[in-house]
């Protein structure tokens, strides 16, 4: 079984395939022709390469070209619908001109981020403290971090849980599994066709949610070690500890994703097991733009590769 290097992510109606040096995103039209645009990646820094900021980095940028991508699939939607603007918008417009588009990916990014560290990160710790234990003591202190933890998960689970609700993200989700799946068919050395990749599973050990989910386990456990001190103090220090969390969870990540031991399987099995809210088995359409971005990526590095 040969691995691939090349990741995705999905989008409204489409999705991006990512290879170390180009992005291929493909999205079905309303009219049923599907569009493909590559995207040189930018080149790495000094940080890309040091071992554990080389993941803090990664994330960040790995969510600015999600969050651009996502916006270039919207464009995709029905004409009325993709010329009104916001006032917000239009505002922007006015202040930033050209470059409105990117302030405007800039501030989604920030925005998405700080709720997300709201939700998965303060809310659990502030609802944890208000719990009657003792934390002035040992077992106080390490009852305060086993209910944190578990907070955690059931917010994660239950977040996915209710986004797999909505219509749109159900289309995300089985984008998704046809991106799981395109991957894994290639990976097995079979031919990509449509009834080949049907063939092949959802899941995939490298997948995103599996990474948010390790991000959840390594935070439990670095902040355990940092004790539990008065409200805000530990608010404070959870946020500066979020970079620390990215890149070690990067880096236990990047160890197991291509490993078949048993620790890496250990390690993997939760994160399959919120695959099965976040992939869905996908139709024989989206797995035709599955196919066409990978197919794109793997050519461009392929040319890239002989240049």
């Amino acid at each position: 079984m040969k691995k691939s290097t090349v990741g995705g992510s999905a989008l409204l109606e489409g999705l991006m395939m990512i290879g170390p040096k180009t992005a291929a995103i493909a999205i079905r039209k309303p009219d049923g022709e599907i569009a493909v645009e590559l995207r040189p990646l930018p080149a790495k820094s000094r940080l890309s390469k040091l071992f554990i900021l080389r993941g803090a980095v990664g994330f960040f940028k790995q969510m600015a070209l999600s969050m651009q991508a996502m916006m270039y699939s919207a464009s995709f939607t029905e004409e009325e619908e993709s010329h009104r603007s916001s006032k917000f918008e239009r505002l922007l417009e006015r202040l930033f001109g050209s470059k409105a588009d990117n302030v405007l990916i800039y501030f989604a990014l920030t925005l998405s981020l700080l709720l997300s560290i709201g939700i998965f990160i303060l809310l659990p710790n502030l609802v944890v403290g208000l719990l009657p234990f003792n934390k002035a003591t040992l077992a106080g202190a390490i009852l305060y971090n086993l209910a944190e933890a578990v907070l955690k998960v059931a917010i994660l689970f239950g977040y996915m849980a209710l986004a797999s609700g909505a219509k749109d993200i159900k289309r995300m989700w089985q984008y998704h599994g046809a991106e799981h799946k395109t991957i894994n068919c290639y990976e097995n050395d079979n031919e990509l066709t449509v009834i080949n990749v049907m063939k092949h599973s959802t899941k995939n050990v490298r997948c995103s949610t599996s990474y948010l989910f390790l991000v959840v386990m390594v935070s439990i456990v670095l902040f355990s070690f940092v004790g539990w001190h008065s409200m805000w103090l530990n608010i404070l220090i959870r946020l500066l500890l979020m970079p620390l969390v990215a890149g070690i969870t990067f880096e236990l990540f990047k160890c197991t994703a291509y490993s078949s031991s048993w620790f890496a399987r250990a390690i993997s099995a939760p994160g399959l097991l919120l695959q099965r809210f976040t992939t869905s088995e996908p139709d024989e359409c989206q797995i035709e733009v599955a196919i066409a971005a990978f197919n794109h990526a793997l050519a461009a590095e392929d040319a890239q590769n002989l240049s």
